[in-house]
């Protein structure tokens, strides 16, 4: 079994069997709707659909890539692609590193047979993408038939891996390369940690029109990571459990900075979705919850899940007043007093960055 074949297996075990989600808050909770108790529209007048990337979801919902390189997760794969298919939901894979390594496991990733109409995301690190240039990540897409691509920062991750990366120069310009020569959509995707104003605005100057914030609150792999670490990397990884932007935070400076929004990190129920809508999150990704049901019942059970997501979007929505997703922008809504912090903490820091060099004396 190879280095890497071990690890996206106790990966899995590990998020299916134990705990591994943040102990800090996504900040989602502070994001109260206000209820609408005169809505001028019936349910049947509700349409939770969304555009993107030229696809049309039934309702905002992305299945979150979440794993490959491995038998096992070829089946789990397969199995939330077939309930992506079915439920109208968009869905990405895991990293594609172990692909890129050896392509004897193509299989693994393979989903287009039960899957041929979903809006697919490919996916591979950004240090993987630097290294392998764009020409070897177009082929990567093409093998999986992905209609876009994710390209996922994961320092933190990485830094408590006893085998991970620890060279992340570069990874910037190699997006920008991936932006300009790909013929697919380049998404960049943080792995759990969100995305500060500051990097944001260097992601955008680079050509990038969309990101997956994947704020903290939600699964940490700095503590999955710390599950089978050595000691000193155990440490570090407990240290690192809730490091990071929340993730309500990051959909807004991810929207304040002009990009696009998937928003994910801690996203657990319908409540969540529409919350991030409101926010201003194009459309919202889920793992955890799809791992869990999935392992728990197969595809019957992520199904259903998927089915009352949908569902409870669409009542969410008539509750708040809201046609669609889009109008959930507007909808009246309380922002709770840590989030607004969060919120004028970037002011502040865009005031800093705007001061005269030696001014802060």
């Amino acid at each position: 079994m190879s280095e890497i074949h071990e690890r996206k297996l106790e990966h899995l075990a590990l998020c299916v069997r134990e705990d591994v989600e943040g102990r800090g808050a996504t900040l989602l909770g502070d994001v109260q709707l206000l209820h609408e108790a005169l809505p001028d529209c019936s349910l049947d007048e509700v349409d939770p659909s969304v555009e993107l990337f030229g696809h049309t979801l039934r309702a905002p919902i992305v299945i979150a890539g979440m794993t490959g390189g491995a038998p096992r997760a070829g089946e789990i794969n397969r199995g939330l692609a077939a309930v992506a298919q079915k439920a109208g939901l968009a869905m990405g894979l895991g990293s594609q590193r172990a692909l890129w390594k050896d392509a004897s496991l193509l299989d693994s990733y393979r989903v287009r047979d039960v899957a041929p109409d979903i809006l697919l995301f490919a996916n591979l690190g950004a240090v993987q993408a630097r290294d392998a240039g764009p020409a070897a990540v177009l082929d990567l897409i093409e093998a999986v038939g992905a209609d876009a691509l994710c390209v996922h920062l994961n320092v933190a991750q990485e830094l408590v891996q006893d085998e991970g990366d620890r060279d992340f120069r570069g990874c910037l310009d190699a997006i920008a390369h991936l932006v300009d020569e790909l013929p697919v959509p380049v998404v960049v995707k943080e792995t759990g940690c969100g995305f500060s104003p500051a990097t944001l605005a260097r992601l955008r100057a680079a050509g990038v029109r969309c990101v997956d914030v994947s704020g903290a609150g939600g699964t940490s792999w700095t503590r999955v990571e710390s599950l089978r670490g050595s000691r000193r990397q155990r440490e570090l990884g407990e240290t690192l459990r809730d490091w990071g932007v929340p993730t309500a935070a990051a959909i807004v400076y991810a929207r304040r900075a002009g990009l696009e929004v998937l928003a994910s990190g801690g996203v657990r129920d319908a409540l969540d979705v529409v919350r991030s809508l409101a926010l201003g999150a194009s459309a919202v990704c889920l793992a955890l919850p799809f791992l869990r049901a999935f392992e728990e019942g197969g595809e019957r059970a992520a199904g259903a899940l998927a089915e009352r997501l949908c569902e409870g979007v669409r009542a969410l929505l008539l509750l708040i007043g809201a046609r669609t997703p889009r109008a959930a922008r507007i909808a009246p809504r309380r922002i709770g007093p840590t989030l607004r912090g969060w919120l004028e903490l970037d002011a502040e820091c865009d005031a800093t960055r705007a001061m005269p060099a030696g001014s802060e004396s």
